[in-house]
């Protein structure tokens, strides 16, 4: 690895979130994402895109950024102790999507590369990233339609990836205190690098490149779907566990708080509106219930050929 394949990766997470925000506003005609670029009085900066107000995406930011520093934060470290006291660059393209219907799913997605240095040792880096599905009101054919498209991005790189980065999707985008996962999974990695530069490299494209590919189509099938207060407010209070998970779980928001990214930044992934209500639970047959029992615990949605 050298200088000229850490390049190579920043033009790849620039043009990818070049690709993501025309492929929405392909679809999004009433209004455009606005751009910050930002610099860190650390080192290093980005290039945060919201759009806001659509007809389709309520709120959607499609971040990219590029951070360098003398020390990695504790949330990189924790598990990692041969990172301590190492120069690093992180770079990475984060992604959430909250659309405006109920019956369109919220989606997120995340690829990323790091490089920790230290003088007279060989370079530590790694790849991770994937991308996951979080519905309100799910249709079997669209989490299928979202497993089947990961896993053609998986294809390439052996018959053991799906599966594999699967359960973990599903074991990590998991609130412990809720007993149920976030959505409906994806594809998560992490600490790529046993396959050597090129191939990591390769397979992270792939994850990023086939995020549209999954969410476009479930996008455009359902966008005009009608709903009433009742699905919207359901919507809601389901938002409020994307807040949870963030705010209590996820890697990449402490990550970006402790190593003193853009809080604006950090936190567009947020819901613009979110609820919460005490002790509620859906009405035994109706249609939310069907979330909770059917959607909301790991399950093999592509039989046994694509089984974790």
């Amino acid at each position: 690895m050298n200088k000229e394949d850490i390049t190579n990766v920043k033009l790849f997470l620039l043009d990818l979130q070049d690709r993501v925000c025309q492929a929405l506003e392909g679809e999004e005609t009433e209004t455009h994402f606005i751009e910050d670029n930002w610099e860190r009085n650390e080192g290093g900066g980005g290039r945060t895109r919201v759009l806001s107000g659509g007809r389709i995406i309520e709120q959607g930011g499609v971040n990219f950024s590029h951070v360098f520093g003398d020390k990695l934060p504790a949330s990189a470290t924790a598990a990692r102790p041969e990172l301590a006291n190492r120069q690093f660059q992180a770079m990475g393209v984060s992604l959430v999507i909250h659309p405006r219907n109920p019956y369109v799913p919220t989606s997120h997605a995340n690829v990323r590369f790091f490089v920790a240095e230290k003088p007279g040792e060989e370079p530590i880096w790694w790849f991770g990233g994937g991308f996951d599905l979080t519905p309100f009101y799910p249709f079997e054919e669209d989490v299928i339609h979202w497993h089947e498209t990961a896993r053609k991005a998986c294809e390439p790189f052996g018959p053991d990836v799906y599966p594999r980065y699967k359960k973990w999707c599903d074991d990590y985008f998991y609130l412990k205190h809720r007993d149920e996962t976030r959505g409906v999974g994806g594809l998560f990695f992490d600490d790529l690098n046993e396959w050597g530069f090129e191939r990591c490299f390769a397979f992270m494209q792939s994850v990023g490149n086939h995020y549209i590919d999954a969410y476009l189509p479930i996008m455009k099938k359902r966008q005009d779907t009608p709903y009433s207060d009742k699905e919207r407010d359901f919507q809601l209070y389901r938002r409020g566990r994307y807040v949870e998970f963030n705010l209590v779980y996820d890697r990449g928001t402490l990550f970006g708080l402790q190593s003193g990214g853009r809080t604006e930044s950090i936190l567009m992934s947020m819901p613009p509106v979110a609820h919460w209500k005490y002790n509620w639970r859906p009405d035994p047959g109706s249609a939310e219930s069907v979330l909770y029992e059917q959607y909301l615990k790991p399950r093999d949605w592509l039989g046994t050929n694509g089984s974790s």
